[in-house]
């Protein structure tokens, strides 16, 4: 079996065994490129016998290349998944990867917009669009990610069979886990506008969000198209399409919704997600008691 062969398995294995996403496809199958490359090596026994020191070199060799403490922690959980693979295909009875503690990696709260800039956005996003139909494609797929908390992958994987919409959506998430998700009246209205314009026949097989060229409308097509609409309004960069999908967690819980339903709303396998909203609630607030409170403003 030559690396090429061993690559595609891995590919394979991520893409249609796990389904994971098309991002963590590409970034787990170029860490196992980059690991055989520089080993030298291309057979799943050869992958399945690399010991803790080489895999500590090789990803200290990594560091030196610039790379930080979040890519890294990145590039060794990859490794990682890629030699346990490897042995279970050389026949190993353990197929856990050699045991090593990554670089501590300080977890940043997400940066939520306020409802004015998020609808400036997704308004933006549509008077700057070259043509008509794709203006009010863009703005139904933030008014998505902000307006029901949907990931920006849950959104483009919609099919048009979702149509027409109703007042809940099912939406399948991470691990093919479905939640349902309300859909106010301005998401409604806006995909409506968007599926009167488009030129592309929605069929109920098809995509429901459609890139220029009839295929599937890709998720950096819409952060350029948000990235020149943050520009255009003078936002900061961490306003992205996820940030309103933060936003989104972060008002509903500001105006009194409890955890457990915002897990539901979000899809979070895990209370403790969810539970990050309570300190960007409390960050926001003090952001707001420092601009506003007047001894603050003396200082």
């Amino acid at each position: 079996m030559s690396r090429q062969d061993v690559l595609g398995a891995w590919h394979d294995h991520l893409a249609l065994g796990l389904r994971r996403s098309p991002h963590t496809v590409r970034a787990y199958h170029k860490a196992a490129e980059r690991l055989l490359t520089r080993l030298e090596i291309g057979e799943f026994e050869q992958v399945a016998t690399i010991s803790t020191g080489k895999l500590r070199t090789h990803l200290a060799t990594r560091r030196n290349d610039g790379l930080s403490n979040a890519s890294a922690a990145r590039e060794l959980s990859a490794l990682k998944a890629f030699i346990g693979f490897a042995r279970a295909q050389a026949g190993h009875e353990v197929t856990e990867a050699p045991r090593l503690r990554g670089p501590r990696v300080k977890k940043g709260l997400p940066r939520p917009v306020s409802p004015d800039d998020a609808l400036g956005l997704a308004e933006t996003v549509e008077a700057l669009a070259g043509d008509d139909w794709v203006g009010a494609r863009d703005r139904a797929v933030l008014l998505m990610l902000y307006g029901a908390g949907m990931r920006i992958s849950e959104a483009l994987s919609l099919s048009a069979s979702v149509l027409p919409l109703g007042e809940t959506l099912t939406v399948t998430g991470k691990g093919d886990k479905q939640r349902v998700v309300p859909l106010v009246p301005l998401i409604r209205e806006a995909v409506d506008a968007y599926v009167r314009k488009c030129p592309w026949s929605l069929a109920p097989d098809q995509p429901l969000f459609r890139g220029i060229k009839g295929g599937s409308l890709s998720q950096g097509v819409v952060q350029k198209a948000t990235a020149r609409a943050r520009r255009a309004l003078g936002l900061p960069d961490t306003a992205t399409p996820h940030a309103l999908r933060h936003s989104f967690a972060t008002h509903l819980l500001g105006a009194g919704a409890d955890l457990r339903s915002l897990q539901e709303l979000l899809g979070h396998a895990s209370l403790g997600s969810t539970q990050i909203y309570t300190k960007v609630d409390a960050a926001s607030l003090l952001d707001t008691y420092r601009s506003a409170h007047p001894r603050e403003r003396d200082d």
